[in-house]
């Protein structure tokens, strides 16, 4: 229920569940400490954002380098995921840009330059049918 809405309130939740808000508030409470609730947020629509180019980028690497190189991309702001990977990439990312020139500078003059970056394969995402 709170991934659906992470402002319920636990008198709801303990409603529907027909248990006391307080058993609610305690068991969030130990999801919390255990880190299975890793943080509370809102999910943000790109395009309404004024991110009309979101794309998923590969990025392969050398392999002395690649965690160097996937830690150096956490740092850009442009970049909403990065997750090391097996399959046809060593790194994927995904990416939010304002229009197509944006991402291109942002792989070409950014990305492309950080040391022990070897390919960039971008993927313009058309529609998102779910998150």
């Amino acid at each position: 229920m709170l991934e659906e809405d992470g402002r319920r309130p636990f008198t709801e939740i303990a409603d529907r569940l027909h248990v006391s808000e307080s058993s609610v508030r305690k068991r969030v409470l130990t999801l919390q400490r255990e880190g299975v609730i890793k943080r509370f947020t809102v999910k943000v629509d790109a395009a309404k954002s004024g991110f009309s180019t979101v794309a998923i980028v590969g990025v392969d690497a050398d392999p002395t380098r690649l965690l160097q190189v996937a830690q150096q991309l956490c740092n850009f702001k442009e970049i909403k995921c990065v997750a090391t990977s097996t399959g046809d990439h060593m790194v994927m990312l995904e990416i939010w840009a304002r229009s197509g020139r944006e991402l291109t500078k942002l792989i070409s003059e950014r990305i492309g330059t950080i040391e022990g970056v070897k390919r960039i394969c971008p993927a313009l995402i058309l529609e998102k049918l779910k998150e």
